[in-house]
């Protein structure tokens, strides 16, 4: 897989790409990502990629030519088109789904929106979707399209160990995912769940099952409509949320 980002910051991406999981997977080969910076496109000759809006306001605004021919270069160079993101505040929020989904594009470009936005025009002309981070503002697009590069890549053949490593982990079927321990049993007096300690695995398992309904239930209760839950887990997620409800209204 190949992933593209382009932006006005390309070395503030690849201090982090180079990193933790991401890092060894581009060593080892089993993704490329590259950064193109916008500012390399620009037609101004004093090197500006920015303008006043339109209609008046505050802040400049990120214009139009200097994102396409960043673009249409990229088409050129790969000779291929890739699925192009641009992240926006505006966007869908960037899910677990939404990894899933782009981890089986082939090529993946991600537009690091800047200033007050993106002259909305190449936005409609390049980009095949919008996603944002969250119901939050940020200075620019590049830290959500470190995050989606991220997401993207773990889920990628041979990036991590297993398939079980990702499918235990947060969001992956809906639910939230159990709390983790480690040595020592007993620290400042708070102490391990003796079920992880007694090697039963079978035990073991539904403890960790049953913790992320709860968790989810309390602190996600959003999510447990669309989690794979057989009848009784979904009756004892629904009576977890009822009773936070009602503990919400007595308080």
């Amino acid at each position: 897989m190949r992933i593209d980002i382009l932006t006005l910051f390309p070395e503030m991406c690849y201090s982090v790409l180079r990193e933790s999981i991401t890092g060894r997977a581009l060593e080892r080969g089993l993704v490329e990502i590259y950064c193109r910076n916008i500012r390399d496109y620009t037609d101004d000759k004093h090197g500006r990629v920015d303008a006043t809006p339109y209609g008046g306001g505050s802040g400049m605004i990120l214009r139009a030519q200097p994102v396409y021919d960043c673009f249409e270069s990229l088409c050129r160079e790969t000779g291929r088109r890739p699925h192009l993101v641009y992240l926006s505040p505006q966007g869908e929020p960037f899910t677990q789904k939404h990894a899933a989904r782009l981890a089986d594009k082939e090529n993946l470009a991600l537009l690091c929106g800047h200033y007050e936005g993106v002259d909305r025009r190449v936005i409609d002309e390049i980009a095949d979707e919008e996603l944002s981070a969250g119901d939050f503002v940020l200075t620019g697009g590049e830290l959500p399209a470190l995050m989606i590069a991220d997401a993207v890549t773990r889920l990628l053949p041979g990036v991590l160990a297993g398939e079980e490593a990702f499918t235990m982990e947060s969001h992956f079927d809906s639910l939230l995912e159990h709390a983790q321990y480690t040595r020592p049993a007993v620290w400042r007096g708070r102490k391990v769940p003796g079920v992880l300690l007694e090697g039963n695995h079978e035990a073991v398992e539904a403890w960790r099952r049953r913790e992320s309904i709860k968790l989810t239930a309390r602190r996600r209760p959003d999510l447990i409509a669309g989690a794979a839950l057989n009848p009784r887990e979904r009756r004892f997620a629904n009576q977890i949320i009822k009773g936070s409800h009602e503990a919400d209204e007595g308080g």
